[in-house]
Order: structure tokens, then C-alpha cells, then sequence
């Protein structure tokens, strides 16, 4: 089977699948500038430092800044609901970018990582660091893939041929 990594936002093409990557998100009524702003939104326990976050001077720095938080400033329950908001983020992401859709839906039965150079334990729920990891994002990309191709229209199919 065939392997796509990504990892950075700005490498061409697959950089787009990034939560890095700047494209708009309409997600729970708000515009995020990217995806990784729309799913750490939901993190901050207080309205302050969710102001914060969001106010962070790239993507990057945000999700440093994210992953950094005391626990007290968590909303209760993160654990439990940060995969269901990242697979809504995801879904809100494609279904609003046609070319995004386009692009993952492309990449036909490839498997999809999250390849990070840094190897901590972020890095290795959301991908891989040298083979290693759950890839998590990845998976999730894969699962939006499926879904979408159980929904394919003879509107999708005009997006995979102006993609090829």
C-alpha cells in the first residue's frame, strides 16, 4: 500500500492535510483561521485563555501554547471530547474546501501519516516520529476519506478529475 506523509503546512500538496495550514474554518458559528485554532478553541476552560490562544501570532505558536496549559485551565472533560472535536473540525474543514476534498480524496487507498520530526508524546498521538506513534490525525483523515467516498457525487467525481 502506498504511504503519504505530511507534516509541514507549507509543503506542497500534502501540507494542506496539516492543521497548520492556513485556510479559513467555520466551525460552532466562528471563523478560525485554521483548523488547529477551531479544535483548540475548545480547550481553554476560561474565556480569557481562549482569547489567548486565539490571539497567538502563528498556528505554530498556538499549539505550543495549547499543549503547554495547566491543567486548571483544561476544560473539564478535554480527554474525553478532543477526538470528536477534531474529527468535527476535520469534517468542517473538507466539506467547506472543495479543493481540500479534491486532494484527499486523491490520494485513493494511501495510507495517510502524520510525520513529525520531534519526538515527544503529542507528536505521537497525532502521528508518527521515525515509525512510531498512533497517527491519529492520519487515521482520522483515512476515516473522513471512506466517508466521503461512501457520498460521492457526480460532483465530486468533477473535483477528482480537475485535481489529476
Amino acid at each position: 500500500m502506498d504511504e503519504i506523509r505530511f507534516y509541514r503546512a507549507s509543503e506542497k500538496p500534502y501540507g494542506a492535510f496539516s492543521n497548520l495550514y492556513r485556510r479559513d474554518v467555520i466551525f460552532e458559528g466562528e471563523v478560525f483561521a485554521t483548523s488547529e485554532h477551531a479544535y483548540q478553541a475548545g480547550k481553554a476552560r476560561k474565556p480569557e485563555v481562549r482569547k489567548w490562544l486565539m490571539e497567538a501570532p502563528s498556528p505554530a505558536l498556538l499549539a505550543m501554547a495549547a499543549h503547554g496549559l495547566y491543567y486548571w485551565d483544561v476544560a473539564p472533560g478535554w480527554s474525553t471530547f478532543k477526538f470528536d472535536r477534531m474529527r468535527a473540525v476535520l469534517r468542517a474543514k473538507f466539506d467547506q474546501h472543495d479543493d481540500l476534498k479534491a486532494l484527499l480524496l486523491s490520494t485513493g487507498e494511501a495510507r495517510l501519516v502524520e510525520s513529525a520530526t520531534v519526538d515527544n508524546e503529542v507528536n505521537r498521538l497525532w502521528g508518527e516520529v521515525n515509525g512510531a506513534g498512533k497517527n491519529t490525525l492520519g487515521v482520522m483523515l483515512m476515516e473522513l476519506r471512506a466517508a466521503y467516498r461512501l457520498q460521492q457525487t457526480p460532483e465530486t467525481e468533477r473535483l477528482l478529475v480537475a485535481v489529476a
